[in-house]
């Protein structure tokens, strides 16, 4: 291979739903058995896990096991948490509360390297992660990396057709626990307000032609968005995935002695 091949961005391109999850729990093991149960992407997560740049590179390492793509979570929108997970080989930064174009544009710059962007030089690991050297991994870089932005306050939405307008831009998630959030109305996933939101989030990424991606907590939420176009979903996160998976096998333990 003498260039930078993104299988996600492959499939987003055909068309083709992909699924992942995010991953707070800093364990380069744990990813290694996700990436094998079968997601084409995971998340790790810099937000709101514990994860530090050294355990951020060997959980991005670990994903080498299976055909999953490595992507990363930034805590903010700024090119210097972007590039360390870049450069330890991740494929695809999202960035949490996107609110304007500008921070989009923003966004799209930290994955991108001069003159097009602002990411510095210094592929010293993500090239030996995707069989490169270093001059033909950067050369392919800016076309192979995904840029991905959390639509998760309602000002985004307000600016919804700027933001996915921004060249470069291209996967938007529209994350309901912020947004519902932003609105004052947390966890009210069924309020005519949220709901507003949401469609006014779709119809403005739809028309950017941006792939349009989603949160679902089970199969049957992913379906339901997947026969509404979404085409980027992330099944929940580890934590809850862990929690339901246990809480659910307790629950069918009978704990009272049986009959003698």
């Amino acid at each position: 291979m003498s260039r930078l091949v993104n299988p996600l961005r492959e499939k987003l391109a055909k068309g083709e739903p992909v699924v992942g999850t995010f991953v707070s729990l800093p364990s380069p093991p744990f990813v290694q058995i996700l990436a094998g149960c079968g997601f084409d992407f995971l998340i790790v997560d810099g937000e709101h896990g514990p994860i530090g740049p050294e355990t951020a590179q060997a959980m991005i390492t670990a994903t080498a096991v299976a055909p999953c793509v490595p992507l990363a979570r930034v805590a903010w929108n700024l090119p210097w948490l972007a590039k360390p997970l870049l450069d330890a080989g991740a494929l695809g930064i999202v960035f949490p509360l996107i609110r304007s174009a500008a921070d989009a544009r923003a966004a799209v710059a930290a994955c991108r390297y001069a003159p097009s962007g602002e990411r510095g030089w210094g592929p010293f690991y993500a090239p030996s992660r995707w069989g490169l050297g270093p001059f033909a991994y950067s050369g392919s870089a800016d076309a192979a990396i995904l840029t991905i932005l959390l639509i998760e306050h309602v000002d985004a939405v307000r600016a919804i057709d700027a933001i996915a307008a921004t060249p470069g831009v291209d996967v938007a998630v529209i994350a309901p626990y912020d947004l519902s959030t932003s609105l004052g109305k947390p966890g009210a996933f069924d309020d005519p307000e949220f709901l507003a939101a949401v469609a006014e989030a779709e119809r403005g990424i739809r028309a950017a032609g941006v792939v349009l991606g989603g949160l679902a907590a089970t199969a049957e939420r992913a379906n339901a968005l997947i026969d509404r176009g979404y085409r980027f979903l992330c099944l929940a996160y580890d934590v809850l995935l862990i929690e339901t998976a246990i809480r659910g096998l307790l629950a069918g333990v009978r704990r009272a002695p049986g009959p003698a």
